[in-house]
């Protein structure tokens, strides 16, 4: 009876979900109008429909139950009830590997198609292992965090002795279980919440002190926090069409201890030359607006409701940021160019577009492959003003 209270459970909020808001964002407004679930019902109902969502479009041909069935199977290591009442004879093979678990329902349910699991495979940057990408969306990315190095001792004894499960990757990157909680753990401004892959793209920037840097797309500033981190003594410019994002930005640089900086409010689609007249940059980080595609492994849903006419749209607004601030930079400088899409529209086409049209010379890209690591999938270019 417990099984079906929670498939119940789950088919509601399926049926009350039509993607418009994240997942994230909807579940605690779901639960707060839906007071009669407990703690533990609301526990299983999240896991149930990112598991759900986690499938894609695979299987599409059944039931929601048993789609439910397989995706949690997939997922997780120990059996839930759904799991033991509909595929019993899989429940105790639940902590087989990932390859193991997807071998075994391909021999149950010999339709089952990888490549379903991201129905937009079509759109994918050439450079991708595809089948370690799609079998990435069974498991849940890590929470990444990139501190000070002269800090990690200490940083990862109060991660241990608060019972966090933490591992040292780098001299300056710990990776953790998605969701930790780290409040109260460690002081604010001690480290910056920064995936694996996004870290990475630093070592693209290389910047020289007493250099003007122009984070063209800031958003809440996380690529300027990683430029400072390389090197401090930098003239900062940060610019965003939100308003509210570079207020959040406002606050992470104050943490930071960053005091320093200009901030504009820009919309890079029109001409600038009114705020930007008298800048000259060494060096424009152009975090471009994206699809977003190599983070889906934090929001499935995307697998669901994504619709692909957006990957033109996004990719012209890339090529239009692009030609607009490249007339603010220095000749001989780097335009870095990041996405965390997986779209080659969004990546290497959008490359090709700068080197056909704009003063630009092409010193080194990468596709950074976050699939392999529980981390996000991004692109990173280092394009040199000519």
């Amino acid at each position: 009876m417990r099984a079906e209270h929670q498939l119940k459970a789950f088919e509601q909020i399926l049926s009350s979900y039509d993607g418009s808001m994240p997942l994230h964002r909807f579940l605690p407004s779901y639960f707060k109008l839906n007071k009669q679930m407990g703690s533990s019902d609301r526990r299983w109902a999240t896991r149930h429909i990112y598991s759900f969502f986690r499938l894609g479009k695979a299987l599409s041909n059944l039931s929601n139950e048993l789609r439910l069935s397989v995706a949690d199977f997939l997922c997780h290591e120990t059996p839930g009830l759904i799991v033991n009442k509909n595929f019993p004879e899989l429940a105790e093979k639940s902590a087989f590997s990932l390859d193991q678990k997807i071998e075994l329902i391909q021999s149950k349910y010999p339709d089952f198609k990888l490549e379903e699991v991201f129905p937009f495979h079509s759109y994918l940057s050439k450079d991708m292992d595809q089948t370690a990408f799609y079998a990435s969306f069974f498991k849940q990315p890590d929470l990444f965090i990139r501190v000070v190095g002269t800090e990690m001792t200490g940083i990862l004894a109060n991660l241990i002795s608060a019972g966090i499960t933490a591992e040292q990757l780098s001299s300056t990157t710990i990776a953790l279980p998605n969701g930790t909680k780290l409040e109260g753990v460690l002081k604010e401004g001690s480290y910056q919440v920064q995936d694996l892959s996004s870290q990475h793209t630093g070592s693209f920037f290389e910047p020289h002190k007493w250099e003007k840097w122009w984070d063209c797309c800031a958003a809440s500033g996380g690529k300027t926090l990683l430029l400072h981190s390389l090197e401090p003594n930098l003239s900062l410019l940060v610019t965003d069409l939100r308003e509210s994002v570079l207020a959040n930005l406002d606050e992470r640089f104050r943490l930071a201890g960053i005091k320093k900086y200009q901030k504009k409010e820009l919309d890079l689609l029109q001409n600038n030359d009114q705020s930007l007249h008298h800048y000259e940059f060494d060096g424009i980080i152009l975090d471009a607006p994206c699809t977003g595609s190599g983070t889906w492994g934090r929001t499935p849903e995307m697998l669901t409701f994504f619709d692909p006419r957006k990957i033109g749209q996004f990719s012209a607004i890339q090529k239009g940021i692009a030609q607009n601030v490249i007339k603010y930079l220095k000749q001989d400088k780097p335009l870095i160019y990041i996405t965390c899409s997986a779209f080659a529209a969004e990546n290497e086409e959008v490359v090709q577009f700068m080197l056909d049209n704009l003063p630009l010379k092409l010193e080194k890209m990468e596709l950074i492959k976050g699939y392999g690591q529980k981390a996000d999938t991004m692109f990173v270019a280092r394009l040199i003003k000519t």
